[in-house]
């Protein structure tokens, strides 16, 4: 009788932990609103913004991040594999297009480099995931202020490099450069589904090589 309380209780356990493992998302798709805080006084800026999206695709070792003003498109391709990315800008009927390599893509988020995580008690639900607020801090003494769902993360996160350390999946965020201005992103909408090969596909050709 006592080794089958044991064996209940061991398989409780086992279950629990289960349950308590972080899932690793594969594939989905991320739709995040930008928003201008009051401190932004550029008008022109704060109005752009309010018609701007940032959509995050993610596909195994693939992602893909697209920011839509109406300015501007601007689409970061980034492989996991060998650590390199594609970024497309559309002014107009202006199309460029540049590669980096893993070199390239480190040296151009050195400034990410070294920063510090702090971490909150304070928590909120955004699309239905409890996220857990923390604080980053730049060596610039930029910070960042996010709130991530721990129970979900992306395959790959380096894309975003700042949140490469984050344990989970950042649905909310602020940026906050030296001097106050602030930029807000919030997630508005999560798709598991699987994402169309389609959506890794660039047509070279249509693009200008910039260096």
């Amino acid at each position: 009788m006592k080794k089958a309380v044991l064996l209940f209780g061991w398989m409780l356990s086992v279950i629990f932990h289960l349950g308590a493992q972080q899932r690793i998302v594969a594939e989905c798709t991320i739709t995040y609103s930008i928003v201008a805080d009051s401190s932004v006084n550029e008008k022109d800026l704060t109005e752009s913004l309010k018609e701007s999206t940032k959509i995050v695709y993610i596909k195994g070792n693939n992602s893909r991040v697209d920011l839509i003003s109406p300015a501007f498109i601007q689409s970061t391709f980034f492989d996991k594999t060998d650590g390199e990315a594609i970024v497309l800008r559309e002014f107009g009927n202006n199309k460029f297009m540049s590669k980096l390599d893993n070199e390239t893509w480190e040296k151009q988020n050195k400034k990410f480099e070294g920063l510090i995580i702090s971490s909150s008690s304070e928590t909120k639900t955004i699309l239905g995931y409890e996220c857990k607020k923390a604080t980053l801090k730049l060596k610039d003494e930029t910070i960042y202020n996010i709130f991530f769902a721990s129970a979900i993360a992306p395959s790959v996160k380096e894309f975003e490099y700042q949140f490469k350390n984050v344990p989970g999946l950042v649905l909310e965020y602020d940026a906050q450069e030296v001097g106050g201005k602030r930029i807000h992103f919030s997630a508005t909408k999560i798709d598991l589904s699987p994402v169309s090969a389609s959506k890794f596909d660039i047509q070279l050709s249509k693009y200008r090589m910039l260096n």
